[in-house]
C-alpha cells in the first residue's frame, strides 16, 4: 500500500536522539496507529509497548531483536516485528525511510 485514505495525521512530530529519528503518527478510523518517518544513520535503541512491525520503505540498516545474539541486514522493501514491551536496536547506515505499525493485543 502506497498510500493511505481517511486518516488523521498527528501535527506535532516524534522527535527522538536529538534529530536522528523523526516521525509523524497517522491514525485510522479504526483507531489503529501507524507512523511515518526518517532515520538518519546512527546507533538507536527502542523499546516497545505493543508489538510493532516496521517497514523500512527506502535505506540499510542492522537490526538487533531482543534475544538474539546476530545482527541482522535490513534494507528498503523489507520489514521486521517485534514483541510487545521489547527493547531492540538499530544501526541505521544511510537514511531510511519507515512506516511503523502498533499491533494493540
Amino acid at each position: 500500500m502506497s498510500e493511505f485514505s481517511n486518516i488523521t495525521v498527528v501535527k506535532k512530530a516524534n522527535i527522538y536522539f536529538n534529530g536522528g529519528v523523526t516521525s509523524r503518527t497517522v491514525i485510522f478510523k479504526d483507531g489503529s496507529k501507524k507512523t511515518l518517518g526518517v532515520m538518519l544513520p546512527g546507533e538507536y535503541e527502542f523499546n516497545t509497548g505493543d508489538k510493532e512491525i516496521m517497514e523500512i520503505l527506502s535505506g540499510e540498516l542492522e537490526l538487533l531483536l531482543p534475544g538474539q545474539n546476530a545482527w541482522q541486514s535490513i534494507k528498503g522493501g523489507e520489514s521486521f516485528e517485534i514483541p510487545a514491551n521489547a527493547k531492540f536496536t538499530m544501526k541505521v547506515k544511510t537514511i531510511s525511510d519507515y512506516c511503523c505499525s502498533f499491533i494493540k493485543a
